[in-house]
């Protein structure tokens, strides 16, 4: 099982979502960017790390939503998300192809990754709460 953290980013009522590139794997779904939490590391702290270097901006992370276990097959991964805002910086992709902001109601047009849907679910239903 592979342990990923990955960042709900929300401003102006909005919520940020990320394009994976045609190069990683399940190319073109759009997740909740994140990545890995390395050995020896917090999920807190993962976070803070894989979106400063996919992003190039610096979080706030506010509150943890629930894990969402899931086999794609060949691996089994731990997603595990948490609420958090932009601190500072501007987004540059290094990573991913594309990002849009998005009203909770629009969240459901797009192609998501499988393990971010049950987190897309959850948001949905908690949005008035968090913002």
């Amino acid at each position: 099982m592979i342990k990923v953290s990955c960042a709900v980013l929300l401003a102006g009522g909005k919520v940020l979502v990320a394009q994976r590139s045609e190069t990683m794997s399940h190319p073109l779904k759009w997740e909740f960017p994140g990545g890995k939490v390395e050995k020896g590391e917090s999920e807190e702290g993962s976070l803070i790390r894989e979106i400063t270097e996919e992003l190039e901006v610096e979080i706030d992370i506010k509150n943890r939503l629930s894990p969402v276990m899931h086999s794609y097959g060949d691996k089994t991964i731990l997603l595990i998300p948490f609420i958090a805002q932009i601190a500072r910086g501007e987004i540059k992709l290094k990573e991913h192809k594309a990002y849009l902001w998005l009203a909770p109601g629009e969240l459901l047009q797009l192609d998501w990754a499988e393990a971010d849907l049950p987190i897309v679910q959850e948001l949905i239903s908690l949005f008035p709460r968090l913002v």
